[in-house]
């Protein structure tokens, strides 16, 4: 294929690679797209074929970026905001109100960003948003108590997938734990997954442990990993350089992935909840990798 052939990308084969690289799985990038599985594989063929280069590396975990797809990826978001830029220019704005809970392990940062972007396309909507545990937030969706939601966690159900992420051990970097001395456990006080899943991992490999540390805010837990108090368990993306990860050689069981899903309530708006949805994905996706 010569360079004039190459230079027509066809932007829907880019949003379906953009998916993929997203979620890590074509099952849950043709979720996304609202397509099937195997028309999301064939354009990803068609684009691989066009492009005379391998994208992902298929292994038994997923979908993995190979060298060309990392190179590509950040020029197809590029390519595909530029597109939705140029079409909002005729666009009727957006006026409403709509309320989204997010989940308290976005950091400050990434709920700025979500916000900011959100605030400066549609001026119009005013946003009311909740930042919390997200084990409530599937029964206040279907409550209409908030129109959007973010939610996580490894048996999570439903909703559009934003993607998988890894759930890990965390401590205070260059901190060790002797093996036969009970583990200082830090456990996210509040009915939910988070709650229980710690001691039930440890239980299930005989791994003796104390609770040294509760507390139903996220950011309080992180300080107390950070501190070197205890240990927990994190989302990866929660894991800072201050933090280091714990592994089996540590003497910790593997835990279950978390999947992020959206939630929307039934009598949101669609223009709405598409737009809000837009500015999760955008904010997710740029700053940290969902794996």
């Amino acid at each position: 294929m010569n360079k004039n052939e190459r230079s027509y990308l066809n932007t829907d084969l880019l949003r379906s690679f953009v998916a993929i690289a997203d979620c890590g799985s074509l099952t849950l990038a043709a979720g996304r797209l609202f397509r099937t599985q195997s028309a999301v594989s064939v354009q990803l063929g068609k684009l691989e074929a066009d492009l005379g280069v391998l994208l992902f590396d298929r292994t038994s975990k997923g979908m993995v970026l190979s060298d060309a797809g990392v190179k590509l990826l950040p020029k197809a978001r590029s390519i595909l905001k530029d597109i939705k830029q140029a079409a909002m220019l005729f666009d009727t704005e957006l006026t409403g109100s709509i309320r989204v809970g997010v989940p308290d392990d976005f950091n400050d940062t990434l709920l700025e960003q979500i916000l900011t972007e959100f605030g400066v396309a549609h001026p119009g909507v005013d946003v009311e948003a909740i930042s919390g545990c997200t084990s409530g937030y599937g029964a206040k969706v279907k409550s209409g108590d908030i129109d959007i939601a973010v939610c996580s966690g490894p048996e999570l159900d439903g909703g559009e997938t934003l993607g998988t992420e890894k759930t890990v051990w965390a401590a205070k970097k260059g901190t060790s734990f002797a093996q036969d001395r009970p583990v200082p456990l830090a456990i996210l006080d509040r009915s939910c997954v988070w709650r229980d899943l710690p001691i039930e991992a440890l239980n299930a490999i005989g791994r003796d442990y104390k609770i040294s540390f509760r507390s139903s805010d996220f950011g309080a837990l992180c300080a107390a990993i950070r501190a070197g108090f205890a240990i927990g368990i994190l989302p990866i993306s929660s894991v800072d350089e201050n933090m280091t990860v714990l592994s089996k050689a540590d003497g910790f069981p593997s835990l279950p992935a978390s999947r992020r899903a959206i939630l929307v309530g039934r009598h949101t708006r669609d223009d709405l909840a598409k737009a809000m949805t837009e500015a999760i994905y955008n904010a997710t996706h740029s700053r940290r990798p969902v794996n």
